[in-house]
């Protein structure tokens, strides 16, 4: 069988919401577990455009929260796949926040999901590579690449430091952090 190979133009998707007083949490600010859950379906629409299928959510790196967005605000998210595996795919999202009244637009986030294809039977299934066609894409998929090697080399080092790590090695760590060990 051939490869076959789907260029980033083909399944990048943006998305834009009116940002409602529903979904505002108790400081006024747009919820960010309502953010959340946009960015997931956006990741899925995006995954699932390049894959042809269903998709789901294995993992989210990093979502930091730049700047809060307001009520009233339209939300852009701009999403594209950065990266293909065998049966994975990395999305990048960013969110763009824009003020109607006052022009202002701000990047508020960037975050990116790690999808992966699934049969009927829910098991992984192949996708099409990713065609790059500009420096940018050769980038943000170099990016996406270096971000996966560091994260199994960071999950790696952890377990190893969770499994060797004995109670006296822990309460020695915790000296200096805000925290007190009445044991």
């Amino acid at each position: 069988m051939e490869a076959t190979f789907k260029k980033v133009s083909d399944s990048q998707v943006t998305m834009t919401e009116l940002m409602t007083p529903e979904k505002a949490n108790f400081g006024g600010k747009i919820h960010g577990g309502h953010l959340l859950s946009l960015l997931d379906k956006v990741a899925y629409v995006c995954a699932g455009k390049h894959a042809d299928g269903y998709c789901v959510t294995i993992s989210v790196d990093t979502v930091d929260f730049l700047h809060p967005i307001e009520v009233g605000e339209l939300v852009h998210f701009h999403a594209s796949v950065n990266y293909t595996g065998r049966t994975s795919m990395v999305v990048g999202i960013k969110v763009v926040s824009e003020n109607l009244h006052t022009k202002s637009v701000k990047h508020t986030n960037t975050s990116y999901f790690t999808m992966v294809a699934v049969d009927a039977d829910s098991k992984p299934r192949p996708v099409a590579g990713l065609e790059l066609n500009d420096a940018a894409e050769i980038r943000r998929f170099y990016e996406a690449q270096a971000r996966r090697e560091m994260n199994r080399k960071f999950r790696e080092q952890f377990t190893e430091k969770k499994q060797h790590a004995n109670t006296v090695e822990q309460i020695r760590a915790l000296e200096n952090e805000n925290c007190k060990v009445s044991i």
